[in-house]
């Protein structure tokens, strides 16, 4: 293997809980004092400094990205707006994001981990947004205005999704946004059958993992979780082999106070609770070696 192709698989972590175990030939970016900022959400200028105070820290090429807690998730939003001097309208990417929740709910406040994907879809050179694994009652007809739909009606984001009533959808012309299946192989199955279809169907993928998208069994989270099993993103990410230009992973599990009030309300509303010491030891563990797995298998299908 180059020095280059080396490179552009060794992984990174950005620390800002202490939650992601150390890899073989890590880059780690101590990003601790940012956490009560950035966990959860902020506003566009906190996340504007953050952002620019990665630019100067990211090595120049660089493998799948750890963040830590699902918390985390809306940073994703600036990894993939780095790759802003690379693709284009000309050249776009496509990206699949592996999550529990839609991530496109209205937070009128700047950006958060539940409202980041409103933002990538209107990156220039971001083709479509796939959100895969979605069980959260967030997609349901009750919680439907807090969606952004104009992303949905433009066809630049699209949820598939089990184990939820969407039929909602359908009656405000929003049917061709929501793929329901009755189980996670069907989902798998489907999307890689969508996804070989289609003429853009070697367009270049940034994937993002939320572990949430798990069953607990898997990987215990912070969030209310979903069903998928490990096998179930392995086949995705096998079948994307060659297309991945970059990755990411959240989800991992780890414990905050807030000293904000409205990060302290908001996630209690959320219904995150505080999980124990000997519980958050115990599944760090799990996550890691999962974390060990994932790292392989996206190292193996980055495109290089």
């Amino acid at each position: 293997m180059s020095k280059n192709e080396f490179d552009s698989k060794r992984p990174v972590v950005l620390d800002f809980d202490h939650a992601v175990g150390a890899f073989a030939h890590e880059s780690r970016i101590d990003l601790f004092d940012w956490q009560e900022r950035i966990r959860f959400g902020c506003g566009l200028s906190t996340f504007k400094q953050l952002s620019e105070y990665l630019d100067h820290r990211l090595p120049e090429s660089y493998g799948t990205v750890f963040m830590g807690s699902g918390d985390y998730h809306h940073v994703t939003l600036a990894l993939l707006e780095r790759l802003s001097g690379v693709y284009s309208t000309a050249h776009p990417i496509e990206v699949v994001v592996f999550d529990n929740h839609p991530d496109n709910m209205r937070f009128p406040f700047g950006v958060h981990c539940g409202s980041w994907v409103k933002h990538v879809a209107k990156l220039p050179f971001v083709q479509h947004v796939h959100v895969i694994g979605i069980t959260s009652s967030d997609i349901g007809v009750a919680h439907a205005w807090e969606n952004y739909l104009a992303p949905l009606y433009q066809q630049k984001v699209s949820y598939w999704c089990l184990d939820v009533n969407v039929n909602w959808a359908k009656y405000v012309g929003l049917a061709h946004a929501f793929h329901r299946f009755e189980n996670a192989d069907a989902l798998v199955k489907a999307f890689i059958i969508d996804r070989n279809a289609r003429v853009d169907s070697s367009s270049p993928i940034y994937l993002s993992i939320d572990k949430d998208v798990f069953a607990p069994e898997v990987a215990q989270t912070n969030w209310d979780q979903g069903v998928l099993l490990e096998a179930h993103v392995m086949q995705i990410i096998d079948a994307l082999q060659g297309d991945i230009i970059g990755s990411d992973v959240t989800g991992e599990i780890s414990s905050w106070q807030y000293t904000t009030w409205w990060k302290r309300w908001m996630s209690s509303m959320d219904g995150q609770a505080l999980p124990e010491a000997e519980d958050v030891q115990r599944w760090q563990l799990q996550h890691h070696a999962l974390n060990d797995r994932l790292l392989a298998a996206l190292s193996k299908a980055k495109q290089v």
